[in-house]
């Protein structure tokens, strides 16, 4: 089974060209809402990340600026990620899969996960003014240097439709 990341900065799209692939019958895998729904589904990880950080979960954006914090969360999580999405990704049973992630890319724990990375980018101004938050995050959330693929959301949803399908066509 062929698996490709989609990448980007916050509010470049990714989570449009997600939607967009999966309107095209491939199996997205959204790493972010996967992994909220490992802290409700795993016994006792978020007593664990509470006592392991020293936050409560509803004060756990708190890791956007504080490294060390960041680091901790992510090993604790990451290996529960990794695992759900290994049999996720067999559950499924598709040709192909795309794990939808901002980060991953960047992150040991997914080392020869992907087969090829998918880049969505857009200019930051166009991102802060779909997030906000894209301009205090930016930093954090680095573009990769290689990948198969870019994508430029910086026009309209049409738009945007026609490059994945042009994408989808040379997969």
């Amino acid at each position: 089974m062929k698996t490709i990341l989609i990448t980007g900065r916050i509010g470049a799209g990714k989570s449009a060209v997600s939607r967009i692939v999966e309107a095209a019958g491939y199996p997205v895998y959204d790493s972010d809402s996967r992994t909220k729904a490992l802290y409700a589904s795993v016994p006792g990880l978020t007593e664990r990340i509470e006592a392991e950080l020293g936050v409560r979960m509803e004060n756990l954006a708190c890791i956007f600026s504080d490294e060390g914090l960041r680091e901790k969360l992510e090993a604790l999580v990451y290996p529960y990620v990794l695992a759900d999405f290994k049999a996720w990704r067999e559950e499924c049973g598709a040709p192909v899969a795309f794990f939808e992630s901002a980060v991953a890319h960047t992150k040991s724990a997914f080392a020869d996960i992907f087969d090829s990375v998918l880049l969505v980018s857009a200019p930051l101004e166009v991102r802060v003014e779909r997030n906000p938050k894209a301009a205090q995050r930016d930093a954090l959330q680095a573009e990769p240097e290689k990948y198969g693929w870019r994508i430029v959301n910086d026009g309209s949803l049409e738009e945007l439709e026609k490059k994945v399908n042009d994408y989808l066509k040379t997969i």
